[in-house]
């Protein structure tokens, strides 16, 4: 099954904590709604630009996408 990353951009002096504790609301999320991928993370670009994630499959994507309103998504491709 196709896996999609959806992505939270945050910029600013506290770009890096604010996804670090935006990734423990989608962990949370995650076992509330008993998803099958337990899988999210944060990535730093820069001091001043930092991510969330939280991967889901294609079935799901429409309701977590409406549920929790991501920026931006993209394939998943694990390494």
């Amino acid at each position: 099954m196709k896996k999609l990353k959806l992505i939270w951009d945050f910029y600013g002096d506290d770009a890096v904590p604010i996804a670090e504790h935006h990734q423990i609301h989608l962990n949370e999320f995650v076992e509330r709604e008993k998803l099958p991928l337990k899988i999210t993370g944060t990535h730093t670009f820069s001091p001043q630009h930092a991510v969330a994630y939280i991967v889901v499959y294609e079935s799901e994507m429409i309701r977590v996408r409406d549920l929790l309103r991501p920026h931006r998504g993209e394939w998943y491709v694990e390494d």
